[in-house]
C-alpha cells in the first residue's frame, strides 16, 4: 500500500471550494469529490436500495434510480432523517474515495463540504478551509442555482457556522471572488504541504 498525505478541502456552500479543487487539479495533484463519487454511487443500484431501505420505495424512479428531489422533500424537512441519510452516504462516499486514493502516492486531496458537521477532519492529515463574506456567497449561489434568497438563506443558516469560528490549526483562504488571488493563495498553500 502506497503512503499519502491526505488533505481536505471544505468550506460553507458557495465559498469557493470547487473553485479551489480545480486550482490544485491544474497544479497536477489528484483530487477526489465527495459530490462527484456520490453522483456515481446513485448509478449503483446496490447502493439507491439502501436508501430506498431506509426511506420507502417513493424516491425511487421507475427505473430503480433515485428521485434526488423526492429524498430532498422527506430529509430537509426532517433532521434526524437527514441525519441517517448523511450516515448512511457517508461512510459509503469516504470508503470509495480513500480506496481510490489508496493507489496514490504523495499528496492527495478530497474535496469534503460537511467535514466539519461530521466530524471527519481526523480522518485527514492536513485541513484547507475557504472561507468567504456571507454576501458573496448568496450572491454566487443565486446565479449558480437559480433559486430563490429565502431557499439560498435557508441553505446557509442550515449548514456549519464558518463566520464564528476560528481555525488557527488549519490553512485558510480568504476567497475574495478574484481568480488571480484565489491561484496565487492555493499556491502558497501547496508550497507550505512540501515544506
Amino acid at each position: 500500500m502506497k503512503q499519502n498525505k491526505k488533505i481536505a478541502v471544505t468550506g460553507g456552500i458557495g465559498s469557493g471550494k470547487t473553485a479551489v479543487c480545480q486550482i490544485i487539479k491544474k497544479h497536477g495533484y489528484p483530487v477526489y469529490s465527495c459530490d462527484e463519487i456520490y453522483a456515481e454511487l446513485l448509478e449503483e443500484v446496490n447502493f439507491t436500495q439502501i436508501i430506498s431501505d431506509e426511506f420507502g420505495k417513493g424516491v425511487l424512479n421507475c427505473d430503480g434510480m433515485l428521485n434526488r428531489g423526492a429524498l430532498s422533500e422527506i430529509v430537509f424537512n426532517d433532521e434526524r432523517k437527514l441525519e441517517r441519510l448523511n450516515k448512511i452516504t457517508h461512510a459509503k462516499i469516504f470508503e470509495e474515495m480513500f480506496r481510490r486514493a489508496e493507489k496514490l502516492d504523495g499528496i492527495v486531496f478530497f474535496e469534503v463540504p460537511l467535514l466539519f458537521e461530521g466530524g471527519y477532519q481526523s480522518m485527514f492529515d492536513e485541513v484547507i478551509v475557504v472561507l468567504r463574506d456571507e454576501r458573496d456567497r448568496i450572491e454566487s449561489l443565486l446565479k449558480r442555482d437559480n433559486t430563490t434568497l429565502e431557499n439560498v438563506k435557508k441553505r446557509i443558516q442550515r449548514q456549519y457556522n464558518y463566520e464564528k469560528r476560528i481555525f488557527e490549526q488549519y490553512y485558510v483562504i480568504h476567497n475574495d471572488g478574484n481568480l488571480v488571488n484565489l491561484d496565487n493563495k492555493v499556491e502558497q498553500i501547496l508550497n507550505k504541504l512540501h515544506c
